[in-house]
């Protein structure tokens, strides 16, 4: 395998982003409960090609508490992608966490220690939609011209989480996984400041990973860079991901950001799509095992705290009661 490594000083800035010619659709993929759950369809206008389209599965961020599918700051960045030649699909999904903000809002006490619980909950629940989702487009793939081995999955914060553990449920034998096809597998992972959580220790890989595109700022208060642990529970971010893929030889993209918090999780979707567009052309649908580690230092801003323990990140997205 390849292995390439950048180190660059600059100052992140953000593009504009041009007006995109694309039609958006919905549907809904699967009601439950309360819940109906909608997935928007962005399609290029004026498209040539007569193949069959790969398809970027998009979840949006913010804590399993709230966000939306649809927020105005992503339409640009699917408008760009479906240009681009991607079916681009943007879901909704069950927020686990956002019942219990709810019950905490009303004074009821929210221990500590019942929080990697909830956690675990939320994230489950995320990832059996997203691979409803999945299952849905799946089944329209012929009718939308989608190339069913070629679907790419993509989140920011809370989804980038979601993305990255139901590819990690796929190579360690999650029953979750039962909602997808026998054999199936995603084409590949793009996360903008995620990582995997779990209440068993130590991660491990049955499977060897699809190539996976991490983009994470070393002062993420909000999710984790490095890893966190206590006891058996343990929350794994991008760089210590890049590390055990280091060690299974499994192709990634790693864009490191010094000095950046939890913008991160947004900034990718207007400074880098080159980078995206790398990453999608060279390493999913050419296939090359390559290792990519780019650094860039964000030099406009004071030095921000980097050494963050599991109460700094449970303080960040909850609010739990001693």
């Amino acid at each position: 395998m390849k292995r390439i490594f950048f180190v660059s000083i600059v100052s992140l800035f953000f593009t504009a982003t041009a007006f995109a010619l694309v039609t958006k659709t919905t549907f809904v993929y699967a009601i439950k409960g309360a819940d109906t759950l909608r997935l928007d369809r962005y399609e290029a206008i004026q498209d040539s090609s007569k193949s069959n389209k790969p398809c970027l599965l998009f979840m949006f961020g913010g804590g399993f508490v709230g966000g939306h599918r649809d927020w105005k700051g992503y339409t640009a960045y699917f408008e760009k992608m479906a240009e681009k030649g991607y079916s681009v699909f943007s879901i909704d999904y069950r927020l686990g966490l956002k019942p219990v903000a709810e019950r905490m809002r009303k004074g009821e006490k929210v221990r500590k220690l019942e929080f990697p619980h909830l956690l675990e909950n939320a994230i489950d629940t995320a990832v059996a939609d997203l691979y409803d989702a999945t299952r849905f487009i799946l089944n329209k793939s012929n009718d939308w011209k989608i190339e069913p081995n070629n679907i790419v999955i993509n989140g920011s914060s809370a989804g980038a989480v979601s993305v990255l553990q139901a590819e990690y449920y796929l190579c360690s034998g999650n029953e979750l996984i039962k909602k997808l096809p026998e054999n199936f597998r995603y084409a590949g992972v793009i996360s903008f400041a995620g990582a995997i959580f779990s209440t068993k220790g130590a991660l491990h890989w049955d499977k060897q990973p699809s190539p996976i595109q991490f983009f994470h700022g070393d002062a993420d208060s909000n999710v984790p860079y490095n890893k966190v642990r206590i006891l058996k529970f343990g929350f794994y971010g991008s760089k210590n991901l890049a590390e055990q893929f280091d060690k299974l030889k499994s192709p990634y993209y790693f864009y490191d950001v010094e000095n950046a918090a939890h913008e991160i999780a947004q900034t990718p979707m207007t400074s880098n799509i080159g980078e995206i567009e790398e990453f999608l052309t060279n390493m999913v649908q050419k296939k090359q095992p390559l290792e990519i580690h780019k650094q860039v230092r964000q030099t406009d801003k004071p030095v921000m705290k980097k050494k963050f323990g599991i109460g700094d990140y449970i303080g960040a997205n909850f609010k739990p009661s001693n």
